[in-house]
């Protein structure tokens, strides 16, 4: 029987030989996650500046980052729709321009309201380009080493992101003279670095896979000469999933609701953790008694542990599997969480932290990696969508949790609910779907008509 078009590309990508063409796409993945993620792992770092500058009070800068997250949710799990149906590239490169324009905008924001609506603008972008980060880059990359490649993508974009972003913070406070002069500069400097890659990322083809499947094979197999691959030497046939018409969302909820389901749990876990946490860690050592400065230089150093995170995921991936990686790094994450609340000295607190975080992100980010490819191509977005954005929605309810329990019940409840949090996501990874690794994504769910 004659091979069908998206079985030929898809055998095609996954045995390919990495091209310049793939060092290219990667290359610019990597690089407009980075402006995108820096945003939001920052916000932790600009809330005292906030506060500082008497430009917004507690609860207005709780609003504030609550309203990126609403931004995100919307726009993590709308694009899902509009990219498995209209294809990857275009919905890349408009979430990109809408988020570098209103992290602009809001930095020049002349009142909380207008930087609350900015923000909120600004998060639908950026919730577009997670999903749609992963899934590009694991469409192109070849099924030995996806977990690789999709590791130095998280690496560059995800992980570096967080040592190099506390670090600007530190150096726009030593240069600028006013609290107020720090977190706008720092969004505008955010905010023009995002457009720069968006120029620059309109020399990225589409996804051969998506073509191959919504009826344009011959662009597919036009991009693959691109990356050096030859072509068939046999006519491909087509069948239903060569151009098909089927509604995504419905894919996802009926033919994969328990991994959408176990999704959304992994990311509510992962997302509360690692940003909800993350968001009020300089203010929580600022209330421990040392100075904002100090705050910064301490989640500086367990920031570090965001890229040995990455490093370790580059081998642990294709080695060992996303799933057992997931589940024993959300198991450990958990207990860490536990050490870290009862951790006193600036020394214990400094190495508790390194590794409790060093867990979160292995744990949070071989998951997320997992989550991007267990949906058939035709609903890839759309599922990993709709799993990150209800755990992003999840987020906007637990930044402002995390400070209520805190106040009322002290710190060491706030850990204790992380580490059970943690624990169920442990359960949830078992139930994402068929381990991937070294499987070609066509095996682990393939694209229906």
């Amino acid at each position: 029987m004659a091979q069908t078009i998206e079985g030929f590309v898809g055998s095609a990508l996954d045995e390919a030989k990495i091209s310049p063409l793939h060092r290219k796409i990667v290359a610019l993945i990597a690089a407009g996650y980075f402006f995108d993620v820096i945003d939001f792992t920052i916000f932790g770092s600009l809330v005292p500046y906030l506060l500082q500058s008497k430009f917004a009070t507690g609860p207005e800068a709780a609003a504030i980052g609550s309203a990126t997250i609403f931004g995100l949710f919307v726009g993590t799990a709308g694009q899902g729709q509009f990219s498995d149906r209209f294809g990857r590239r275009f919905i890349y490169q408009f979430n990109l321009l809408l988020f570098g324009i209103f992290t602009i905008l809001g930095a020049l924001a002349p009142s909380v309201t207008l930087l609350i609506v900015c923000r909120f603008i600004a998060g639908v972008g950026l919730g577009a380009e997670q999903p749609l980060c992963f899934v590009y880059a694991g469409e192109y990359s070849p099924k030995a080493i996806r977990g690789r490649i999709l590791a130095i993508v998280h690496f560059i974009g995800g992980a570096c992101v967080w040592p190099i972003g506390t670090a600007l913070v530190l150096l726009f406070g030593g240069m600028l003279d006013t609290p107020e002069h720090v977190w706008r500069g720092i969004w505008v400097a955010i905010g023009i670095g995002a457009l720069i890659v968006w120029v620059l990322r309109f020399a990225l083809p589409e996804s051969p896979r998506y073509l191959a499947t919504h009826g344009r094979g011959d662009e597919a197999l036009g991009v693959l000469t691109r990356l050096g691959i030859a072509g068939p030497k046999e006519k491909l046939t087509t069948d239903a999933a060569s151009n098909t018409k089927s509604d995504p969302f419905a894919v996802v909820f009926s033919q994969f609701p328990v991994r959408v389901i176990a999704g959304m749990i992994c990311f509510t876990a992962f997302f509360g953790v690692a940003i909800g946490l993350g968001a009020w860690l300089p203010n929580i050592m600022n209330a421990k008694g040392f100075s904002i400065t100090k705050s910064l230089q301490y989640t500086l150093a367990m920031n570090f542990a965001v890229p040995c995170a990455s490093l370790f995921m580059m081998y642990a991936l294709d080695k060992f599997g996303r799933k057992i990686t997931s589940v024993c790094a959300f198991i450990c994450a958990g207990i860490m969480a536990m050490v870290f609340s009862n951790a006193e000295t600036a020394a214990q607190l400094m190495v508790a932290g390194f590794i409790m975080i060093f867990f979160v992100q292995v744990a949070g980010n071989s998951m997320q990696i997992f989550a991007s490819e267990v949906f058939p191509t035709n609903a890839r977005t759309s599922g990993f969508g709709w799993a990150a954005g209800v755990g992003r929605l999840a987020t906007a309810f637990i930044m402002p949790t995390i400070l209520w329990v805190q106040s009322g019940y002290g710190l060491t409840t706030v850990f204790v609910c992380l580490a059970i949090l943690l624990v169920v996501a442990a359960a949830a990874v078992t139930q994402l779907g068929p381990e991937s690794r070294q499987k070609g994504l066509d095996e682990i769910a393939a694209p229906t008509g």
